[in-house]
């Protein structure tokens, strides 16, 4: 029980402030005149004015609070290394201990996880969440047990209580860190990219290393080692192998003595692009389709055409003189023979041997597919005749063997069933919503070699493809493909397939017929297998523990098979299914909880000297609490304190008026009579 007293004035302050002035100022010219009885008008006045304050005595009837103190344990993956966790629940122990000891006081405990998605410790977030769910008034303290190594510093709460940080990092503790400063995101093929790297020793780490070795490993193959300075950036200079997804893995071992070995790698992902696609377009007899290639590779940007046309042949008699026909000789031994191994891709369209061409460049292009180049035939009547292109060194690498019979009718171009797998021409059909026009004409082959993914008339072979050695091989047995360009009968995706067509002889990543990648989400990736067979056996997953696990794929469409695999670990994860195998990172190699592992008070230092609070480690032990008062230093050599709040509840409150009407209605009576009296026997 407590009582005091309280006001609550009738007027407003400033009126009964006005009237007490003229009070004073009333009794001054009293004294003045020598009234004898001021004095009682004066305890009137004062009587009038105690009764404007409305004074009361109040009880309350109060319920003392408990003083709370929160323990805020880090249990992020830092706070796993070497004994962290083990010291830091017993620290955590000990003092909820002697809390519950102490009288009037009660311990409230926040567990700190992983942030989802990488997010580090977010210890200042709970601490803020913590804080708000109780009275601030009753907090006492605030006990941080954690390495200081959090993620929201920016966070911090306003505490009106002490903060402390127990650390659980040791005085010889020491670590690795391998950091990528820079790299690209993209890189041209054939061209240096640079990565600059450093290797840094951090915490208490042996003395005299000025060296240490650096694995460098591509899309999951035997890493090559090198010797880098410690402490120092490097610049590598480096080419990617292919186009699209490159994913390289830089590491160095781990030393027996450093807290982890977490960030001792980096992932990196640079996509390779081509910076310039060299084609060599070969016209023959000139015809309405010439113009649809030269649409189709000049409408692209990176592309570098150059279109070799036969004008002239040499059964042609015009009696023009051969010197006037040019101004310059076409430079046709140097792009048939010296430079055609500069070329990614050779199209011959409707094109005839008639001796222009030597039988020795056809042989110089023959060995250029089988050591990796590309050749797409685009065929018309003359490929079925006598002087067919097939006839020679062609005949080795060409898909089909012309009968000498051309199909002079109408027919729509059908995809086949391995068509429908196949990424040239899979979900083709759903282009202009399956309404295509006729062809009128196709060369009849005989299939020797590759795979039909059209069909024309009469379920002929319309187009084909093959890989011949490192190389491949086109053969589109018809010179039509431009009616569906001009709308014929509504026309149909020419552009589209023929787009399709030369990316894949370009040997574009996406388009490859047998194929295995995985897309990331977070730390889930999807698999997925492209593939020429109606079925695929299991994918082989291989996690950064070296853990193996096998999923099953399902068909998803023709073709192509996918599973979802929930990723346990962030780091690198290798894929295999029979010949095919990729490599994919989910998350970063080095997650951000292991970026910096040795224990520090830097970002929370801010908070803890605002509150006068203070940092201890506990490998020095588990320090004593004591009471301080508000605004006092919180900590010394061997304890941390806390402040008692004082804090209650009231359950009753009751009042009583010191100065009723009826009772100042008397006093000033009283001494206004007494007053007047006094004056008057004068």
């Amino acid at each position: 029980m407590t009582s005091s007293v309280i006001f609550a004035p009738i007027l407003p302050e400033w009126v009964i402030a006005g009237l007490a002035v003229l009070v004073l100022a009333g009794l001054g010219l009293a004294v003045w005149r020598g009234l004898s009885g001021w004095a009682y008008r004066a305890g009137a006045g004062v009587a009038i004015l105690a009764a404007l304050l409305g004074p009361s005595y109040q009880q309350e009837e109060r319920t003392p609070l408990s003083d709370i103190v929160l323990i805020v344990e880090d249990q992020s993956a830092s706070q796993k290394l070497g004994a962290r966790a083990e010291a830091t629940a017993q620290a955590a122990e000990t003092l909820v201990a002697r809390l519950a000891a102490r009288p009037n006081t009660e311990v409230h405990r926040v567990s700190v996880p992983d942030a989802p998605e990488n997010g580090g410790t977010l210890a200042m977030t709970a601490l803020a969440q913590a804080v708000a769910e109780v009275p601030q008034g009753r907090i006492a303290g605030v006990i941080l047990l954690s390495d200081g190594r959090v993620h929201d510093a920016e966070r911090a709460p306003d505490l009106p209580a002490p903060a402390h940080l127990l650390h659980s990092g040791r005085t010889d503790d020491w670590d690795r860190r391998l950091r990528i400063d820079n790299a690209p995101a993209f890189a041209i093929l054939g061209e240096e990219v640079r990565l600059t790297l450093t290797v840094t020793d951090e915490g208490a780490a042996p003395e005299g290393v000025t060296t240490v070795p650096l694995d460098i490993s591509v899309d999951g193959a035997e890493p090559r080692r090198f010797e880098v300075p410690l402490g120092e950036s490097i610049t590598l200079p480096l080419k990617l192998p292919h186009g699209g997804r490159n994913v390289l893995e830089f590491s160095t071992p781990r030393d027996p003595g450093e807290l982890t070995d977490r960030n001792n790698t980096a992932l990196v992902q640079i996509n390779g692009v081509r910076d310039r696609l060299s084609v060599l377009l070969v016209s023959g007899q000139p015809h309405p389709g010439t113009r649809t290639w030269r649409n189709l590779l000049k409408s692209d940007s990176s592309v570098d055409l150059v279109h070799f046309t036969i004008l002239r042949p040499p059964d042609k008699q015009d009696g023009v003189p051969v010197r006037e026909l040019s101004l310059i000789a076409f430079p046709t031994r140097e792009l048939f023979l010296e430079k055609v191994d500069d070329f990614d891709l050779i199209i011959f369209d409707r094109y005839r041997r008639r001796g222009i061409l030597p039988t020795v460049y056809l042989e110089n292009i023959r060995q250029y597919v089988e050591n990796g180049g590309a050749v797409l035939f685009a065929a018309g009547p003359d490929f079925a005749g006598a002087e067919s292109i097939y006839r020679g060194p062609f005949e080795a690498i060409v898909p089909a063997r012309p009968t000498a019979r051309v199909v002079e009718e109408g027919y729509l171009p059908k995809v086949t069933d391995l068509g429908q797998r196949h990424p040239v021409t899979a979900g083709l059909e759903q282009e202009f919503a399956g309404h295509w026009g006729r062809w009128l004409r196709q060369v009849e082959v005989t299939q020797s070699s590759g795979d039909v993914v059209m069909s024309g008339a009469g379920d002929r072979p319309l187009l084909l493809l093959d890989r011949v050695g490192e190389g491949r091989v086109a053969l589109l047995t018809s010179d039509h493909a431009w009616l569906w360009g001009r709308g014929f009968e509504g026309g149909g995706p020419q552009l589209e397939l023929l787009r399709r067509l030369a990316h894949w002889m370009m040997k574009e990543p996406e388009l490859e017929e047998e194929a295995l990648w995985a897309e990331a989400t977070g730390q889930q990736m999807r698999v997925i297998r492209r593939s020429l067979s109606a079925e695929v056996g299991p994918v082989t997953i291989t996690m950064p523990s070296g853990m193996v696990v096998e999923r099953d794929l399902e068909e998803v469409s023709p073709g192509r098979f996918e599973t979802l695999f929930d990723g346990p670990d962030i780091g690198l994860y290798r894929l295999e299914n029979g010949e095919q195998s990729a490599v994919i990172g989910l998350g970063p190699a080095a997650p951000v909880e292991f970026e910096q592992t040795i224990a520090s008070a830097e970002a929370l230092q801010p908070m803890i000297d605002a509150t006068r609070g203070g940092v201890r480690a506990i490998e020095d032990g588990v320090p004593e609490i004591r009471e301080v008062r508000a605004g006092r230093p919180a900590a010394g050599r061997g304890w941390i304190g806390i402040t008692p709040r004082g804090a209650y509840e009231t359950q009753s409150v009751r009042q009583m008026a010191l100065l009723p009407p009826w009772l100042v209605l008397m006093l000033v009576s009283g001494m206004i009579l007494a007053g007047w009296l006094r004056e008057g026997r004068r």
